[in-house]
């Protein structure tokens, strides 16, 4: 076996530039009852370059299994139309990427990010990962882990919140009506 693809997993890439969802980047987030990690989401376009992220995930299969993948084997490139009901899926490939361990976070010009609200579900960014395989209660697949991330650029955000300014006007003794409320709600 080549030193290369022994190796496999350990090889670190950066990867293209990529929209970010779910990130979960300063603080660890467990989904559904899962150990909490940090991570991200990518959002590729479909027309973004990820030979080297196939790359390094084919190194660590062909290093855990040889030639002979399993048939079930779960891969870490989605296809957005899985998840029409998300803002940004449509037309892109996703790829999470998790750690245990918290990753450094920094801007354009490679200064640490301490505002934590200017890393953000719709910024621009791209992330160094490595390529790992696992074999866990019948699931069995290769994912990637989540080293460092940089954001680019601003973008959108992908959010249900609205400003305050947006949902309320002035409060007022007379903007509180219960005999309309109770109207409203057939009492």
């Amino acid at each position: 076996m080549s030193t290369e693809i022994k190796n496999a997993e350990r090889k670190k890439v950066v990867t293209p530039i990529f929209r970010v969802s779910f990130p979960a980047v300063f603080k660890p987030e467990g989904m559904d009852g899962s150990e909490p990690k940090y991570g991200v989401t990518m959002l590729f376009d479909s027309e973004a370059d990820l030979t080297e992220l196939k790359q390094i995930a084919r190194a660590a299969v062909k290093e855990k299994w040889g030639d002979k993948p399993p048939a079930n084997m779960r891969t870490p490139f989605r296809d957005g139309a899985e998840k029409p009901d998300l803002d940004g899926y449509a037309g892109c490939v996703f790829v999470a990427a998790r750690s245990k361990r918290r990753p450094g976070v920094v801007d354009e010009n490679v200064q640490p990010i301490i505002d934590e609200s200017q890393f953000y579900a719709g910024c621009y960014a791209r992330a160094s990962v490595t390529a790992y395989t696992y074999d866990k209660s019948g699931n069995k697949g290769v994912s990637f882990s989540l080293v460092n991330v940089q954001k680019i650029k601003d973008g959108e955000p992908f959010s249900s919140t609205s400003n305050p300014e947006d949902d309320f006007g002035p409060a007022s003794e007379s903007s509180v009506d219960e005999s309309a409320m109770d109207d409203r709600l057939g009492f």
